[in-house]
């Protein structure tokens, strides 16, 4: 069923506003945008705060992000001076002859020829190029001589990091062009690809996905709907991107749900053979509901404790940033750190897309640690120990056990092992 949609238009318009104020909305009320990761637990806050857990969630993964932004006066001085002489630079492109020399350089595989109707039913070309010295990406639609009739660098991938100038974007995942708001306008699909060089989660690419809206001879961003695809992990494809914004699908009831019955009405399937009640001490007896909710060509791999009533008390996505579930081959549910206290382990294969396209599949153990009244998501072991293709379960908890320093009897095991 279509759902209706409006869109805030959003530009940024070339001298309506001084650089220096620019600078200063940069540094203070940036937007942040962000990675794909997976929530662990807890409804995605608005204002884009963390949840209640240590892990990455699909909005705010990135160290940094949530901590007060503070510049001592010579470095927002100098920050402030960087930020326009990189906002100088953009708006002295007027050719595609002017990039080079302006610090620009063009992505030349992912320039395309594009017959935009708003434009004047004109062939033109999409170029995307890239601002060496602060890694922000700048889009420019040009006429077959080099000409810029539009361009703009507000995009999603820009303020990955806030506060900073300089941002993780490595290039382009994907582009396409397709019809999203129903007005029979190409509207432009935008996937980049990022990596952090520090924090917790430096080195680990993740995507970004982006949609600008075309109307009168340029186009406009919803940040509410860049919003939702990266807050909720739905910028993995352009077919996702797709479901969600010209079609209506979503992922956001997976992270928001209270109840078994809401995840049920909107397609959440449940394993069934993985799909039975423990009593996970203080919280009481459980019932585990891992399942998949299926959109575009992916299976989301999410995992529910729920009580008697049906309603929602903790809420696991083990696939993280991986793209789609390929095959799951167990989950255990007993004391694997020796505190008396049942935790959950999840051994599955992932797939993801490889640097020339090429389908990537991974094996993982997650494993979630109770605690009194939460989960904590394992870090250690996983540092220590790498999954290898012929690994099941039971000797995978053994090893954890080691990795503790415990083991225990075999009468005391409560296992239910893939």
């Amino acid at each position: 069923m279509e759902k209706e949609r409006k869109h805030d238009k959003v530009r940024i318009i070339p001298g309506k506003a001084s650089l220096r104020g620019l600078a200063l909305w940069l540094c203070l009320c940036l937007t942040v945008a962000f990675p794909g990761k997976a929530f662990a637990q807890g409804l995605p806050a608005s204002g884009y705060e963390a949840p209640a857990s240590d892990a990455p969630c699909a909005r705010d993964v990135l160290d940094g992000i949530a901590k007060p932004f503070s510049y001592n006066d010579l470095a927002f001085a100098k920050l402030l001076a960087d930020y326009e002489a990189y906002e100088a630079r953009f708006e002295a492109v007027t050719q595609t002859d002017d990039l080079e020399e302006n610090g620009y350089t063009v992505i030349q595989d992912q320039i395309f020829p594009v017959i935009l109707k708003s434009f004047g039913e004109m062939q033109c070309r999409f170029v995307p190029a890239m601002d060496q010295d602060t890694r922000r990406l700048a889009l420019f639609v040009t006429d077959t001589d080099g000409n810029v009739l539009w361009k703009t660098n507000q995009l999603e991938t820009n303020y990955c990091v806030r506060g900073r100038l300089k941002q993780p974007t490595r290039g382009i995942a994907a582009v396409a062009f397709q019809d999203l708001n129903h007005d029979l306008l190409l509207d432009i699909i935008l996937i980049t690809t990022c990596e952090n060089e520090s924090g917790s989660y430096a080195g680990q690419p993740y995507k970004v996905g982006d949609v600008l809206y075309q109307e009168g001879g340029g186009f406009y961003r919803d940040w509410r709907v860049s919003d939702q695809i990266n807050r909720f992990g739905m910028n993995k494809s352009v077919g996702l991107i797709t479901a969600y914004a010209r079609d209506g699908y979503s992922t956001e009831f997976l992270y928001t749900a209270t109840t078994l019955d809401t995840l049920l009405d909107n397609g959440f399937r449940i394993f069934e053979a993985q799909h039975y009640a423990r009593s996970f001490e203080k919280l009481g007896v459980l019932d585990i509901v891992p399942g998949i909710f299926s959109m575009a060509e992916y299976a989301i791999f999410m995992i529910y404790l729920v009580n008697d009533q049906g309603y929602i008390v903790w809420r696991f996505q083990p696939m993280e940033d991986y793209d789609n579930l390929y095959s799951m081959k167990g989950m255990a549910c007993e004391d694997l750190d020796g505190d008396g206290m049942k935790d959950l382990a999840v051994l599955a294969r992932y797939s993801y897309e490889g640097p020339g396209g090429e389908l990537m599949v991974d094996l993982q153990c997650r494993i979630y640690y109770q605690r009194t009244g939460s989960f904590d998501t394992d870090r250690e072991f996983s540092k220590y120990y790498q999954c290898a293709e012929n690994d099941k379960l039971r000797d995978l908890v053994v090893k954890i056990r080691d990795f503790w320093g415990w083991e225990v009897e075999e009468d005391d095991k409560d296992t239910d092992r893939g």
